[in-house]
């Protein structure tokens, strides 16, 4: 199992690599992240999630790359490279998670300070305490409109003749999350209460919104998560929930699997119950932000209505 504890102990050598790579706060301030009003802002996502919204809120005068893009990577125990220390010193606009989900990338921030950089941490963004127990925010669907405005107020600080192309676009972007949002409402609507069972936190938010009851105890969901074997009492209660047919749907974290998990995505099969996989980080190619959190609601209402498992987007 993974665990937190890896995110901490990655991310001490990370100075250490900052400095080896030669990177500098004046290497960023060269001209290479952005020429004035004119050039091109050199921005990276922690997560391809945010780096997608940065992208469809920058546009043309942005240059948005992501850290965490591959779906078989755990994002909880990444480790970053020379090079990704590097690419993150230079950039002049950084959306990352925070929570305790990517402290490595704060660490290469300190490593390399650089007074014209702008950091949008999301968690201090929504205004949520260090110890908010679930990180997986974008999942909230409250937190994108909040990003995007945020994204777009810190490119115009950068770039102020562009101003409002960039409020333009966020506005866009928080319009087109509209879709979503029904679909939530319109499943919370046709399947109240649905219970349901996951392995770990992931799309909680979302399955709150949905309306639904996570019968998984929540000590089960932080062991998981947490790279912690759960009690043999919580394994019991999971267990039993598949075996007593007391929930509908089981979502599991699609990018992070081992043995007890895979017992149980097979025990939901055995039971009839449908299997909907979630993910950390955005599938690629073929989506962006909205489209990948709409994938994931009518995954959720495929199972209901169909009994269909959705396991890969």
């Amino acid at each position: 199992m993974r665990t937190r504890a890896g995110v901490i102990s990655a991310a001490l050598p990370l100075a250490a690599i900052v400095l080896a790579s030669g990177c500098s706060s004046s290497s960023a301030a060269g001209g290479s992240a952005t020429s004035g009003d004119s050039g091109t802002i050199t921005a990276i996502g922690a997560e391809n999630e945010y780096a997608s919204v940065i992208g469809q809120v920058g546009g043309k005068y942005v240059h948005a790359e992501a850290i965490l893009s591959n779906p078989n990577t755990d994002p909880h125990t990444f480790q970053a490279s020379p090079s990704i220390a590097r690419e993150i010193s230079q950039a002049k606009l950084i959306v990352q998670n925070g929570a305790g989900y990517d402290d490595w990338v704060t660490s290469i921030e300190k490593a390399a300070p650089d007074p014209g950089r702008t950091v949008i941490n999301v968690q201090h963004l929504l205004g949520l305490r260090d110890s908010t127990p679930n990180p997986h925010l974008w999942y909230k669907p409250a937190t994108m409109p909040a990003v995007a405005s945020a994204i777009a107020r810190d490119l115009a600080a950068i770039q102020p003749a562009h101003a409002a192309y960039f409020t333009a676009n966020a506005a866009r972007f928080t319009a087109s999350l509209a879709p979503w949002n029904q679909a939530l409402a319109q499943f919370k609507t046709r399947y109240p209460d649905t219970p349901v069972a996951t392995t770990e936190p992931v799309a909680d938010y979302m399955l709150q919104a949905a309306g639904t009851v996570n019968m998984t105890p929540w000590t089960f969901q932080a062991d998981v998560m947490n790279g912690t074997d759960p009690s043999a009492q919580d394994v019991a209660v999971q267990k039993s929930l598949f075996t007593g047919h007391k929930v509908k749907i089981f979502l599991y974290n699609q990018q992070v699997t081992d043995s007890l998990t895979e017992s149980y995505i097979k025990l939901a099969h055995d039971n009839g119950i449908p299997v909907v996989g979630v993910y950390e980080t955005m599938p690629t190619p073929g989506y962006d932000y909205q489209s990948w959190m709409l994938a994931e609601v009518h995954a959720m209402d495929k199972a209901l209505a169909g009994k269909t498992s959705t396991e890969h987007l």
